[in-house]
């Protein structure tokens, strides 16, 4: 079976929390999902866009700033969400960026790290606890098959304050939703409620590639019709992880094509690092210790 937008169940009732879905990725999921009943929340760096992208979907859309590079916005923006919905079903961490030059966020984390991991990290800790009272309750991640390039966690460095790789950088960051996807789920099982689940949109023509070195993106934008597919069919993986029934909690979604480059959404696996418990574990305390958040759920069963 070919899963596709015709598969997504009615999601009346339902309230989405998307991040970065002013555009791209997001806002493709952020529509889908409105057109089928759910109230959605774009979780935006810039409001002035996330109301212009509100305008161009059709449902209950509201709009609510967030700027995954600084925790003082990340803890606002949970205390506002926290002030008007007093349950959410999905929180979708959608946002990121890719190859940037390197850079700190605001608390002095190195970018990628920092938006892509860390911030997504203290953001669902301070919403975890309007989702654990709701049965099927997700919480979606989306991570990239650039988890698997020069991909590692770097404990020694992980800020990359020594030497900086753009592409490293990002491996590790993705890396790390996946680790973090893992092990929230096992600290969820047992309350049997909300489901732990990533995804990745194979290669998306989106605004990602801006900071990509202008060699490569001068090529990625000649091949783009052969080797990209657009951020509506990217986002298939992403709305297939926050709905399908069918789903269950630690399950990585992707395309179905060669490579996992692009078609429909299937079921994958990431590479075997990102099933190393230990480090798995290590990762989710050094990031409890670096953003001051803690989860409202137990620790998961110790690894030998």
């Amino acid at each position: 079976m070919k899963w596709t937008e015709q598969h997504i169940p009615r999601q009346n009732g339902r309230v989405a929390v998307i991040t970065g879905a002013n555009t791209g990725l997001g806002f493709e999921t952020a529509r889908r999902l409105a057109e089928r009943g759910a109230a959605v929340v774009l979780a935006v760096r810039d409001t002035a866009k996330g109301r212009q992208a509100a305008a161009r979907i059709n449902g209950d859309v509201s709009v609510r700033e967030l700027d995954l590079t600084s925790l003082d916005s990340v803890r606002a923006a949970a205390a506002g969400l926290r002030a008007t919905h007093p349950r959410i079903d999905l929180l979708i961490n959608n946002a990121g960026v890719m190859y940037t030059p390197r850079q700190t966020t605001r608390d002095g984390f190195e970018m990628q790290f920092g938006t892509n991991h860390l911030g997504h990290f203290a953001l669902t800790g301070l919403l975890l606890d309007l989702l654990l009272p709701v049965p099927g309750s997700r919480v979606v991640t989306v991570s990239s098959t650039g988890h698997r390039i020069r991909a590692d966690i770097h404990f020694d460095d992980l800020q990359w304050e020594r030497s900086y790789s753009r592409i490293g950088a990002y491996g590790q960051s993705k890396l790390a939703n996946l680790m973090f996807t893992y092990e929230l789920q096992r600290r969820l099982a047992a309350h049997g409620t909300t489901a732990a689940v990533a995804a990745h949109p194979g290669v998306s023509n989106t605004e990602l590639v801006r900071n990509t070195p202008p060699l490569a993106r001068r090529l990625i934008t000649r091949l783009a019709p052969l080797v990209t597919q657009s951020p509506a069919a990217g986002a298939l993986p992403t709305l297939r992880a926050a709905t399908d029934p069918a789903v269950l909690g630690g399950q990585y979604y992707g395309p179905d094509g060669l490579a996992e480059v692009r078609g429909y959404p299937k079921l994958v696996s990431s590479s075997p690092g990102s099933y190393d418990l230990v480090v798995q574990q290590r990762l989710w305390a050094v990031s409890e210790d670096l953003t001051g958040v803690r989860f409202p759920v137990g620790q998961a069963a110790a690894v030998a």
